[in-house]
């Protein structure tokens, strides 16, 4: 984030200084945000940035414990430089946050600059290759123009110019979660995938009919149900990551005109997507493990790691569900302006909350279509819920911030049926607007029709609330369900292999592209460090005396 930063929060004159010296490596760069006391709550943030119009220039300190920063990549040992979110004060007034830019350690020795501590905040889960750090400031000093100043400015006299409008402010983090959603959920579903069903296609378990040759567990239904959604989750998110790179970047255009438009509903969209696509990730990532068996535990299979890397993102660039709640509220507005009378054809991904309720008068099917426009009439009946809901407990005289909580479940679970709805009608559409062979379509259509089947039997309750699915339909999903995983075995490995992952890059014994698994497996082991001596001086030290002491 700090060149995303450095670009889109600095002026022409401050990108032309920093910009150009980060690109080149000349300079370090972190992003720090998230404190020891706050992280998702941004306005909580404590850290403090007072100007001084005597000397032109701006004080940092970390007034308390919890101000302290934590967590930024790279600050640990690695960056001289961080872009720091502090509270300003000009004039004796209270600002709220703004970026600066600071320089952490000297560009020769490497040591802290005065007036800062910083360090390592040590052994984590997983990502123990990034160092990242704890950063707090005593009157650490600033010159004026190392305030990022495109979007509000403080000029030599204190006075503080204020943005025309705060919302321009918000591309920094939009862009890091749709890049988590374009670069990280997608891979990692593609990485899982790949290692699992390859392993599958090697590993013979058990006998399904006696004296024949044990099958390829691959052809076990379970192992079926566990890997193909993962494929389909694979390509039904690319698509909706596609969608969300489009917007982003037509949005990034208007914003150039100071057109706000379309920004709340793309922050809105890429706050669920990277909430739901995170999370759908991290069980994803876990079903493959699981179905690699006891081999799947072992480091060099590289679940171990794609696990840890996966379930970060659960977590970083905003806490899932309070992202979830960030969506709710928009999704909340938009269907107040709906009941006031007005439309909302402008925003592309909420037209269907004028309609959802008129198609649950059509027959169910088990198609594309109809199980998609059951999956918009899901989340359009849950967001008129919501509604209603917050509007009764606030009518009854509870204050609204009080009514919102009671409801944050419920909104929860409406932004998540939301970004389902959403995620599942772009790969439709995507379907309708590419030319495809006639075989890849077959192909491309069981997979949707697959993940369709999966997500509506998970969430079964839903649709026979909320939907035209009546009880007597359910039999056909399952049916459908199966019937694609029958269809979907025989192109399975193709499938994985398209994704063309190197073996680099899986880094993994069971997913090789030569399908030497058990090689592997052996090579792996015979790398341990306790394979290097034949007797290990551990026998010497500890084994051989309890053996003699008849204990």
């Amino acid at each position: 984030m700090f060149l995303p930063s450095l670009i889109g929060q600095g002026t022409p004159e401050q990108q032309e200084e920093w910009v150009e010296r980060a690109f080149n490596n000349s300079i370090l760069g972190t992003y720090a945000q998230t404190e020891l006391g706050h992280g998702t709550f941004i306005r909580g943030l404590e850290t403090t940035c007072t100007y001084d119009p005597e000397n032109e220039e701006f004080i940092l300190n970390s007034p308390t414990l919890t101000s302290y920063k934590w967590w930024p990549g790279g600050l640990g040992h690695s960056c001289n430089y961080a872009i720091v979110l502090a509270q300003l004060y000009t004039q004796g007034i209270h600002r709220g946050i703004h970026p600066f830019i600071v320089q952490l350690r000297d560009s020769e020795t490497w040591m802290p600059m005065p007036g800062i501590k910083i360090g390592e905040i040590g052994s984590k889960m997983g990502m123990n290759s990034v160092n990242n750090g704890y950063l707090a400031f005593n009157n650490v000093r600033l010159p004026r123009m190392q305030m990022l100043m495109k979007n509000a400015k403080v000029h030599k006299d204190g006075t503080y110019e204020k943005s025309p409008n705060e919302k321009l402010t918000y591309g920094t983090m939009i862009l890091v979660r749709v890049l988590i959603v374009k670069s990280l959920v997608t891979s990692f579903l593609m990485q899982s995938a790949t290692i699992a069903v390859r392993y599958s296609a090697i590993r013979r378990q058990s006998e399904l009919k006696s004296g024949e040759r044990e099958p390829q567990i691959l052809d076990y239904q379970t192992q079926q149900y566990k890997l193909f959604p993962v494929i389909a989750s694979s390509l039904v998110y690319v698509c909706a990551a596609k969608w969300l790179w489009d917007k982003y970047s037509a949005v990034t255009a208007q914003l150039k005109k100071v057109d706000l438009d379309q920004l709340p509903e793309l922050h809105a969209m890429a706050c669920c997507l990277k909430a739901v696509g995170t999370t759908d990730a991290s069980i994803s990532v876990t079903s493959c493990r699981l179905a690699c068996g006891g081999h799947g535990y072992m480091n060099c299979s590289n679940f171990p790691n794609i696990y840890s890397l996966t379930t970060a993102t659960e977590t970083y660039e905003g806490e899932n569900t309070v992202l979830l709640l960030q969506t709710a509220r928009f999704l909340i507005k938009s269907y107040e302006t709906i009941q006031k009378g007005n439309n909302v054809s402008t925003l592309e991904m909420m037209s269907y909350l004028e309609k959802y309720n008129s198609l649950k008068q059509s027959p169910w099917t088990t198609t594309l279509d109809c199980m998609t426009n059951a999956f918009f009439q899901v989340a359009g009946s849950k967001i008129d819920d919501c509604y209603f809901t917050i509007k009764r407990l606030i009518d009854s005289g509870m204050a609204q911030e009080d009514a919102w909580n009671q409801t944050s479940i419920k909104l929860t679970q409406a932004s998540e049926a939301h970004c389902r709805a959403f995620v599942i009608s772009t790969y439709v559409k995507t379907l309708k607007t590419n030319q495809f062979s006639p075989e890849l379509m077959d192909v491309l259509t069981q997979l949707g029709e697959l993940i369709c089947a999966q997500w509506i039997l998970c969430r079964l309750g839903d649709f026979l609330q909320h939907s035209n699915l009546k009880p007597i339909n359910v039999h056909s999903i399952q049916c459908l369900l199966e019937d694609c995983l029958e269809r979907i075995r025989p192109n399975a490995v193709g499938l994985v292999d398209s994704f063309d992952i190197p073996d680099e890059i899986l880094d993994s014994a069971l997913g090789a592209y030569d399908g030497n698994v058990y090689e592997r497996l052996l090579a792996e082991a015979n790398k341990s460090p306790l394979n290097k001596e034949p007797v290990n001086r551990s026998f010497e030290l500890y084994i051989k005396p309890f053996l003699k002491s008849n204990m």
